[in-house]
């Protein structure tokens, strides 16, 4: 994988100082801490590297005992993403004999977003269409394609090196991310493109990297190393406390699709602010009022072999037979193995119904009104 590098103005977290400037220059102040979640990723993309570079017929040293979160599920992750590259490179060979394909391509799009660049997972150049696939291997949020900045950003670079050489017409986006089933893909014309880079993305950026600009909350701020003391996301939350917590009948409908429309950033940053208040407590931090306490733990044992030993010696057996979930199964068998013997076997019974906004792709369910009118 290429060497790694910190951008102030980073693609990847563009769509948050897009929608809030200052937000990147604050987020300077804050100690990058990392994740196990960020640590799988990064696994899961040199893995995928590998596999794609070995499906192109280029050397690549197998990575996989250095890999601390690999398994199975990573394993098929990773194939899948090479056999899908695959077939971009055969659709850009209708267009072009021989499309370029580049793996882990660091791309600068420093024309419009200062210091501004990124590491693109695969780019495919050839005549008419210019293709770009990021890998996603995260399971919490689902990411879209359409009008993605970060995917925009890379295209951006992307043009930087090849538009002179290629007779590029679009650029087709595509955000492969298997753990969530979703392969989302967004195109859009060059003109378009760089319409959007002049007239949104460049102001933007330049009232980000002075620092100005307004802070706005929304979905964005998930990501955000100052969503726990942010002054802007907690007066934006605490607005809804105007409807001084009225049960649901007092209030109008008006008022409850509002609060709808925020209740989940609601619910998000008050976690956000408890998390942060009890890890400054654990620091050390007093704060008025609150003190730290012991949770609720459960019995465990402090020798298994030896449990496992009495036990046996006792006359009984320590141990349950109990068939494997279905995550775990797959895991255990692969996922072409576990598809090939258990397909016929599983079932996925309807879910629980859950309100969400008009924008979700799922289909509308009906409900008991709708059901009533079908039958009269």
């Amino acid at each position: 994988m290429p060497p790694k590098g910190h951008a102030i103005l980073s693609a990847s977290s563009s769509d948050r100082w897009l929608h809030c400037p200052p937000s990147a220059r604050l987020c300077e102040t804050y100690e990058d801490k990392g994740s196990d979640y960020a640590a799988e990723g990064t696994d899961a993309h040199e893995l995928c590297e590998y596999k794609l570079k070995r499906a192109l017929g280029m050397d690549a040293s197998d990575p996989t005992e250095n890999l601390t979160w690999y398994n199975e599920e990573m394993e098929d992750c990773a194939n899948g993403y090479a056999a899908y590259i695959l077939e971009m490179v055969e659709a850009a060979k209708e267009s072009c004999a021989d499309p370029k394909v580049l793996i882990e391509q660091r791309v600068d799009f420093s024309r419009w977003v200062e210091q501004g660049f990124g590491t693109a997972d695969c780019i495919i150049i050839a005549d008419g269409t210019l293709r770009i696939c990021d890998y996603k291997h995260g399971l919490g949020v689902l990411v879209d394609a359409t009008d993605n900045p970060q995917m925009k950003c890379y295209a951006l670079g992307a043009l930087e090196l090849f538009d002179d050489i290629y007779d590029i017409d679009n650029v087709s986006m595509t955000i492969y991310q298997p753990r969530r089933q979703n392969i989302s893909t967004f195109e859009i014309s060059k003109d378009e493109l760089y319409k959007w880079a002049d007239e949104v993305l460049k102001p933007t950026a330049d009232l980000a990297f002075a620092g100005d600009g307004n802070f706005l909350c929304g979905e964005w701020c998930g990501f955000c190393k100052a969503k726990h003391e942010c002054r802007a996301r907690a007066e934006a939350n605490l607005t809804l406390a105007q409807y001084d917590f009225k049960l649901p009948p007092l209030l109008e409908d008006s008022e409850i699709e509002y609060i709808l429309s925020r209740a989940d950033e609601l619910v998000a940053w008050a976690s956000d602010i408890k998390e942060y208040a009890l890890q400054q407590a654990i620091s050390g931090k007093e704060w008025n009022g609150w003190k730290l306490v012991e949770g609720r733990s459960n019995r465990k044992y402090s020798n298994e072999e030896a449990v496992i030993q009495a036990v046996t010696d006792a006359g009984f057996d320590p141990y349950e037979k109990k068939l494997l979930g279905i995550t775990a199964m797959q895991k255990r068998l692969g996922k072409s193995r576990f598809d090939e013997l258990l397909t016929a076997y599983i079932e996925k019974p309807q879910g629980k119904p859950t309100l969400v906004p008009e924008s979700d792709k799922r289909p509308a369910m009906n409900n008991a009104r709708t059901d009533f009118m079908e039958e009269n």
